[in-house]
């Protein structure tokens, strides 16, 4: 079982190193979310033409540094040319995993191009009890479940959300069939990350919240930026928070008592 979710809780996701305090994916939010004292970061992964795995969360650096182009497409001699916002280059994730040792990191791995290197380079850093593998895609996550075994921390693809979703409406016996159906931590999934609602449908409701409880699943809600929806969700006993606003976050965490 990965050490990925040991120790107390509910957690606090730094989104992207808080991407409403800092700019986004860079050295400088990995520097921000530790200086705060929080011990997770949420980060995007792609992967460049010769399969160095970099923190970004779109398939192109428009956005994000003085560039144009997919990552995809660069090798990481031209793209480590670009400055992003902070006025740094973009980040690789062995430099994360490598700089930051007492950071745990939730990366979701954006394409299917990242993945083969995106497993290459836990292995390399030998960080594979400090990592969360997140995806939508269900297909990919079942690969890196192959590649990295249960030892590897994961989240639930969309459609096994889905899946948890319905259980949760069940009657008793039918809910915990279902349940069966789903990846739980004997697989390495130990957590299900999703929005308070989808298209106006509740998704975090007090029965998902035990029906992935009762399965072993941690409930982590993205991306939560006001304190007073930050409160409910913690009534609620959601296990962990995705923010672009970590401060805040953090300072709500530490109002509500004693929290590491």
């Amino acid at each position: 079982m990965s050490a990925y979710l040991d120790g107390p809780g509910p957690i606090a996701l730094a989104h992207r190193g808080g991407g409403l305090e800092v700019p986004e994916n860079s050295r400088a939010a990995v520097e921000h979310t530790v200086a705060l004292g929080l011990g997770y970061l949420e980060t995007d992964v792609h992967a460049t033409s010769d399969g160095v795995v970099v923190l970004s969360h779109d398939p192109t650096v428009d956005r994000v540094t003085d560039g144009t182009g997919a990552v995809g497409e660069m090798t990481w001699a031209r793209l480590s040319r670009l400055p992003d916002r902070s006025g740094e280059r973009l980040l690789r994730l062995d430099e994360l995993l490598g700089d930051f040792p007492g950071l745990r990191v939730n990366i979701d791995a954006k394409n299917d191009a990242v993945v083969a290197p995106l497993v290459e380079t836990v292995r390399r850093s030998g960080a594979a009890d400090r990592v969360c593998l997140a995806s939508f895609s269900d297909a990919r996550l079942a690969r890196l479940r192959s590649a990295l075994g249960p030892g590897v921390a994961t989240s639930l693809g969309r459609r096994d959300i889905v899946r948890l979703a319905a259980a949760s409406r069940l009657p008793g016996p039918a809910r915990r069939w279902a349940l069966r159906r789903l990846p739980g931590p004997a697989e390495g999934a130990v957590c299900t990350q999703v929005p308070v609602s989808h298209r106006g449908v509740p998704v975090v409701t007090p029965r998902f919240v035990a029906a992935a409880h009762r399965h072993g699943l941690a409930v982590h809600v993205w991306t939560i930026d006001e304190p007073a929806q930050m409160h409910a969700l913690l009534d609620l006993g959601v296990d962990g928070l995705v923010s672009d606003r970590p401060r805040v976050l953090r300072d709500v965490l530490t109002a509500r008592g004693p929290w590491h």
